[in-house]
């Protein structure tokens, strides 16, 4: 099978680190914002924005509060799709897979390198909860300041998903509709991929 280019590689993980650099330089905005998809009560499907925040040799890490929704989705069904697309760069990169949890050193090594504005904020805010007001959610954000102070650690409840594929799917737009996709298959993680070329 012919793929040189943006999809030369056998290795999905080194295409989809090569596409995000790319698209780093390209995007104004979040060249890691990435469409989450959970399953969500009653079989429901959800999805929202998050942030992706490595591509592992294999995995796509992204971190969040463990009692958001998305956080008892994952924990009722282990399981999630994402999607990354590059408006800039006319590419897409699809993903779905098996989920676990990033709870280790890394986790509080990520924790740790960001702002303390928003390492208080994640103990503040009781994620996707009612909230009474704006007023509310600043007095919390306060009292945990003073509670937890210039160096707070990572709390329990925060940390970071790994998404281990078993699908990964490349596109990208091509003249009059007729896009170039392409996609990696294995049954479980252990596995070699099988590679073939889709239909636009």
């Amino acid at each position: 099978m012919e793929r040189d280019g943006i999809f030369a590689g056998d290795d999905p993980f080194a295409i989809a680190r090569r596409w995000l650099a790319e698209a780093e330089a390209a995007e104004i905005n979040d060249p890691n914002a990435m469409a989450l998809a959970t399953v969500g009560e009653g079989g429901l499907p959800n999805v929202r924005m998050v942030l992706l925040k490595e591509i592992a040799d294999d995995g796509f890490v992204f971190y969040t509060n463990y009692r958001s929704t998305k956080g008892r989705e994952l924990s009722a069904h282990p399981m999630a799709a994402g999607v990354l697309h590059w408006k800039s760069l006319r590419r897409q990169l699809r993903f779905r897979g098996t989920v676990t949890r990033e709870e280790d050193a890394r986790a509080d090594a990520y924790y740790a390198s960001r702002s303390l504005k928003s390492r208080l904020g994640a103990w503040a805010s009781r994620q996707s909860r009612p909230l009474a007001s704006r007023a509310a959610l600043m007095a919390e954000v306060a009292r945990v300041t003073a509670q937890k102070g210039p160096n707070p650690p990572r709390p329990p409840f925060w940390g970071g998903y790994k998404i281990t594929p078993l699908e990964i799917e490349c596109w990208a737009d091509g003249a009059f509709r007729l896009h170039d996709r392409f996609v990696w298959r294995r049954a479980s993680p252990s596995e070699a991929w099988s590679i073939q070329r889709l239909n636009p």
